[in-house]
């Protein structure tokens, strides 16, 4: 059985004892939240929220991309998220490596050069890359400037959120 065949066994258990159906589309906290895709973050563990609660963007490094950006205009002009939240996290993958380093090897490995992604977004600095977002959200046009954006690094070893500031 392969790993994708086990979570669909999974998913039957779940289907079997599901009563969520009825939940509304827009979020009940208006919350909208840029995560890394790391799995030892479960956003709704670390906030305390259930399904429905808020909307969560994930993608490596919780970096705001064109796309997750693309996410929370919709979040907000569509679906009425009045705050975001962006979260890195501590012993992240995304410290680990240059772009051009993984570029290399993958042309290497692959033995093909490809023109997307354009780039990786790789950081050095925790908290200055949790700043750069938080910083390119603030300064989009499209987002209101009364919404909130804060900023938060998920210590892996604790559970605890540290709120990035400056």
């Amino acid at each position: 059985m392969t790993i994708i065949d086990e979570v669909l066994h999974n998913n039957e258990a779940y289907a079997k004892g599901f009563n969520q159906g009825s939940l509304a589309m827009p979020p009940a906290k208006k919350l909208a939240v840029v995560a890394c895709m790391d799995a030892r973050l479960v956003v709704s563990k670390i906030l305390g929220t259930k399904e429905g609660d808020a909307h969560v963007i994930r993608n490596a490094g919780g970096i705001v991309t064109e796309d997750a950006l693309r996410s929370l205009l919709i979040s907000h002009y569509l679906l009425g998220t009045q705050e975001f939240m962006i979260i890195n996290h501590t012993d992240c993958g995304m410290l680990t490596f240059k772009d051009d380093d993984l570029r290399a090897r993958l042309r290497k490995e692959t033995g093909v050069t490809a023109f997307a992604p354009e780039r990786f977004y790789a950081f050095p600095d925790l908290e200055e890359n949790v700043r750069q977002q938080i910083q390119k959200v603030r300064s989009h046009p499209w987002v209101p400037k009364r919404i909130p954006v804060r900023g938060f690094v998920y210590d892996v070893k604790s559970g605890r959120l540290r709120e990035v500031t400056g």
